[in-house]
């Protein structure tokens, strides 16, 4: 399914006044093979550690966008090819990082929409460190579990409920 963003900001300039629906600062980059994507936040929130990343991604994610907040960390990559394809079988439809992925040309081929800072070799240690489903802030705006995200080739922005 195809998103719009500069439509859907378009057609909901009031929910912008009262903050219902933030636009994110554009620092994130497409890295996955879908250009747009929308569905339910999840969040986590770990530092230079993926391991609570694949755990993520191992559940089902229909209807969900994974958002992680690396801390802009930019030592070591957050998610690789191996994740963005458990992600891809298992439903989700977006990761978005702040921080690195790395394997991009693979990722580039996966049917899975994927923003990040930027790439890095670097495999992330694995400690089964990060908190799921707590408030996020980074880019500008507010990332809040069960809130609606949608990203296209415009940005990404965030809304209490899915728009129409």
């Amino acid at each position: 399914m195809s998103y719009q963003t500069a439509d859907l900001l378009d057609a909901h300039e009031a929910r912008l006044a009262d903050g219902s629906l933030r636009v994110a600062t554009p620092l994130l980059q497409r890295f996955g093979g879908r250009e747009s994507f929308a569905g339910r936040i999840s969040t986590l929130r770990s530092f230079e550690d993926n391991s609570k990343v694949r755990e993520a991604l191992a559940e089902p994610g229909t209807g969900r966008v994974l958002v992680v907040d690396g801390a802009a960390s930019l030592r070591c990559a957050l998610l690789g090819d191996q994740l963005a394809e458990l992600a891809q079988r298992n439903g989700w439809e977006g990761i978005v990082i702040n921080g690195c992925i790395r394997d991009s040309a693979v990722i580039a081929k996966i049917d899975i929409g994927v923003r990040a800072l930027t790439t890095h070799p670097l495999k992330s240690v694995k400690r089964g460190l990060g908190e799921r489903d707590v408030p996020l802030a980074f880019a500008g705006i507010a990332f809040l579990p069960g809130e609606w995200l949608c990203a296209d080739a415009d940005g990404i922005i965030v809304c209490r409920d899915a728009l129409a």
